[in-house]
């Protein structure tokens, strides 16, 4: 009995896993952006960023790459919520946390407590690793929000004006300055 149990925990993680390739970031959808990406689809795209990015800053290479692929993986549960939903940090954070506890009990308890530890310290964000991480979830933000402006020939500014001076590392400053260029040409 105990590992069918154990089986549906994985499947229920496998399931909420999946869930993130349907889930559009409610951002875009709210700005009436066709097709928007999934949350998915930002979490793989910062993945990949770290790969490159971690090679100039102290920021351990291997912890980026799976924070990036669990600091949005509440949305699995609780949806993708953002400012404009009218939720306070506080109770944004408590709903995240409550979604972290829950998927963390559906996997191995090392692999769950690695999950809501990646994921704390993303929302603490002190550590090179989670400073980075952070700056690649704005500079994804705002890429996305150029890739849209060329598309759709719509005017996203808001999404780079939330941007203006929060980048903590250079590299990604100076990535997050050229998209801002490219906006402004």
């Amino acid at each position: 009995m105990a590992a069918n149990s154990n089986c549906d925990k994985l499947f229920g993680y496998f399931q909420l896993c999946g869930k993130l390739k349907h889930l559009p970031r409610t951002g875009w959808v709210l700005r009436g952006v066709p097709q928007p990406e999934n949350v998915a689809g930002h979490m793989y795209r910062m993945a990949m960023m770290s790969l490159l990015f971690t090679n100039s800053s102290n920021a351990d290479r291997d912890k980026c790459l799976r924070m990036c692929l669990v600091h949005d993986l509440a949305e699995s549960i609780i949806g993708d919520i953002t400012p404009c939903d009218g939720v306070s940090k506080e109770e944004k954070f408590a709903k995240e946390k409550e979604a972290m506890e829950h998927i963390s009990a559906l996997v191995p308890q090392e692999v769950g407590q690695e999950l809501v530890a990646l994921w704390m310290e993303y929302e603490e964000g002190s550590t090179p690793e989670a400073k980075l991480v952070k700056d690649l979830d704005r500079f994804d933000m705002i890429l996305q929000a150029w890739e849209y402006e060329q598309e759709h020939h719509q005017t996203l500014q808001e999404f780079f004006d939330s941007t203006k001076g929060q980048a903590t590392l250079n590299k990604c400053t100076n990535a997050i300055m050229c998209i801002n260029r490219k906006v402004s040409d």
